[in-house]
């Protein structure tokens, strides 16, 4: 390895809906990188030129008018699924496509900071699943990147804030409207901490929905359905589209905007017809979307069983917050301004930096400490009997949504026949009840089980990494663990990073009742009460009975406490376990 490529900084990716964004933290701050054209903000978009030759960025955004069928845009939003885009006969995934943009980042900012760029901290929507998450890890991977994390937006963007208010102690909620995603999320800040409290919000819903509200409405006027027209003339609906965003972006600054109609061949000809549009109506245009946007708030504020007048900041985030119309509405719903300190399109590329200074460990955030959420439930499937019958497809959770991550948690289950045989634990992601409308992460099969009687238990623990790794542990009653790690099923992690969060997830786990001689003080304990008399027994029964319990929750503080509660109890009593115990 070189000098250079030793020296070579971990950098910070915005990998946007509409626009992407690359920053590094030199001089004890985060700095935004310019590409090519000199500008910050690389469009998200990809083009394919007549010659086969692929385009990103601002050239390739060109082509959205005149050629539509030749560039795409918005595939941040179909991470998880798999869906393939035709530009001039090259079929291109989601995942491809990211790594394309991702590609140009890294090469704007190699070419910057004069060496070559090997690693990169990428932000995320925080409500992405973990299908869209490991897809967006294997992106950057294409792209010839080494991923250090994957950080949610609105948490990168709280790190600006934490960076420049340090002595803070505040509850603030950041709300993220980007051009094709929608979080908001529920942090403290305190003594240079950055604690996540809540998240919440939806994956299908960005600025790029509040233009095409205003694309409908201009069609409607023509008696033309913007499905129909999308099909029927897309070099209008694309033309039209560029007129409907300009106007949305007017609508900011003044009162009304104009927006002329193309032809059915998108041109505009010497007298187009105009539509004119007032912000009364385009805030009637998005009275559906503003709803929407409500639901995933008051999600957030109820996990954290907090009211609107108990935060102290609104902190607006992504380039659709400048719509007044979403302003308007923001403030109204907390009853108070929102803020827009720092620039909305790149304070989260801003804060990727400053988490890659973390993890880097600069000096200058030697103080800050953030900590995060998982932002889904996961659990398993397990049957019910309802009415006489068993029936399967329930959904048992075991880690909930918005649970500070690192976490380690267990259930008990248990099986349905005498003599099973075996067990298949399906893992899935979601809120739902039922599991056919969760997401399958992944499944463990654990065979053979001991014979038994129906009701035999089986210990399930997930164990939930800060990078998306899940691993899942069941142990039988003969004591035989089975075990699995989950990467969402993207073929992407080496073998060596999934080594590397096993010891992480090792070293998280606390489990103190298999600690033989945390047993044998228990069992101890239970053997000294039976030797007390009746009027000194109730102290230690309940000791006993916290000792245990603590055990059982595996919380490591609690657990210490109650042990020393125990030993405490044991001699006011007379007895010392040392002895027996050694």
């Amino acid at each position: 390895m070189t000098e250079t490529q030793k020296n070579a900084p971990c950098v910070g990716i915005d990998l946007g809906t509409t626009n992407s964004l690359v920053s590094v933290f030199l001089n004890g701050k985060p700095e935004l990188i310019p590409n090519s054209h000199g500008s910050v903000l690389t469009p998200s978009v990809i083009g394919v030129l007549e010659s086969g030759e692929i385009i990103v960025g601002q050239a390739a955004k060109e082509l959205r008018v005149t050629q539509p069928d030749a560039c795409v845009s918005c595939f941040k939003r179909f991470m998880a699924q798999d869906r393939r885009f035709n530009l001039r006969g090259q079929e291109f995934s989601p995942i491809e496509l990211s790594s394309l943009v991702l590609r140009s980042l890294k090469e704007d900012a190699a070419n910057a900071l004069g060496m070559p760029i090997t690693e990169a901290v990428i932000t995320v929507p925080a409500y992405f699943n973990d299908h869209a998450r490991q897809a967006t890890r294997l992106a950057g991977e294409m792209a010839g990147l080494t991923v250090r994390r994957m950080i949610n937006e609105p948490t990168a963007a709280a790190l600006v804030h934490g960076f420049h208010d340090r002595d803070d102690e505040k509850m603030i909620t950041i709300i993220d409207l980007g051009g094709g995603t929608f979080d908001v999320t529920v942090m403290e800040v305190f003594e240079s901490t950055l604690e996540i409290r809540s998240t919440a919000g939806e994956s299908m819903l960005g600025g790029e929905d509040f233009t095409d509200r205003i694309v409908a409405h201009v069609l409607q006027t023509q008696n033309i359905a913007l499905e129909v027209a999308e099909f029927q003339f897309p070099r209008r609906v694309a033309r039209l589209r560029s007129e409907c965003e300009n106007a949305k972006r007017q609508l900011t600054r003044s009162d009304s905007a104009s927006i002329r109609l193309p032809n059915e061949e998108g041109e505009f000809g010497g007298d187009p017809k105009t539509i004119h549009i007032d912000r009364t109506t385009y805030s009637s245009l998005c009275g559906p979307l503003l709803r929407r946007v409500s639901a995933p708030i008051a999600r957030a504020m109820r996990d954290t069983d907090l009211a609107p007048e108990d935060i102290d900041d609104v902190i607006l985030v992504g380039g659709a917050t400048r719509m007044p119309v979403f302003q308007s509405f923001v403030e109204n719903y907390f009853q108070k301004p929102a803020i827009a300190r720092f620039n909305p399109d790149e304070i989260v590329a801003l804060g990727a930096s400053v988490q890659a200074a973390l993890i880097e460990r600069d000096a200058a955030v030697d103080d800050m400490i953030m900590t995060d959420v998982c932002p889904f439930t996961l659990g398993v499937e397990v049957s019910k009997e309802l009415g006489g019958q068993r029936k399967d497809g329930y959904f048992s959770p075991i880690l909930h949504r918005n649970s500070t991550i690192p976490i380690s948690q267990e259930e008990m289950f248990y099986t349905v026949a005498a003599n099973q045989p075996s067990v298949t634990v399906r893992v899935y992601q979601g809120d739902s009840r039922k599991t056919a409308e969760n997401m399958l992460v992944g499944q463990l099969e654990v065979s053979p089980l001991p014979q038994g009687p129906a009701g035999s238990p089986l210990l399930i623990r997930f164990t939930y990494d800060i990078s998306g790794v899940l691993e899942v542990e069941a142990y039988t009653p003969g004591g035989k663990k089975f075990r699995t790690v989950l990467t969402s099923h993207v073929e992407s992690l080496s073998p060596q990073s999934v080594e590397d969060a096993k010891r992480r997830i090792a070293s998280l786990k606390f489990y103190p009742r298999e600690d033989q001689a945390n047993l044998q003080l228990a069992r101890f304990a239970e053997r000294m009460l039976g030797e007390l008399p009746s009027w000194q027994r109730q102290q230690l029964d309940q000791a006993i009975d916290f000792y245990e319990s603590a055990m059982n929750r595996s919380n490591r503080d609690e657990f210490h406490h109650a042990k020393q509660m125990l030993l405490t109890c044991l001699s006011s009593l007379g007895i010392s376990p040392e002895d027996d115990l050694a």
